[in-house]
């Protein structure tokens, strides 16, 4: 088990953002990323999770008033499964890349399929 303070677990979560290409970063669209501690109870092994309208489901009134999309970034379990610091540097930007890649709209068996799931 690896662990890091809060303030370093949101720079790597940050850094993993950085990371997206930048045509990427620029389509995203109402979408805010969170850190917490621990998931759910009823799902405790759970790193990440996206909560939200993908971007290929909005249609042209979607926006007016919508509340942003959330993408939270569980650090227990991530810091639980990790033995060093790279190797949990390097599952928070996997973690980042497949949350953000839900916004996009891509499902856990396209995830799978390009090797990311």
């Amino acid at each position: 088990m690896q662990h890091l303070s809060d303030t370093e677990f949101e720079a790597a979560v940050a850094e993993a953002l950085d990371g997206i290409p930048a045509e990427l970063a620029r389509a995203m669209d109402n979408v805010v990323v969170l850190v917490e501690q621990e998931p759910p109870e009823d799902d405790p092994d759970l790193l990440g999770v996206y909560d939200g309208t993908p971007l290929t489901e909005r249609d042209g009134w979607w926006a007016a008033g919508a509340l942003p999309d959330r993408i939270t970034i569980f650090q227990g379990p991530l810091e639980r499964m990790c033995r060093s610091v790279d190797e949990l540097r390097d599952e928070i930007a996997i973690t980042v890349v497949h949350e953000v890649a839900h916004h996009f709209g891509i499902d856990d068996r396209h995830l799978h399929e390009l090797g990311w799931g």
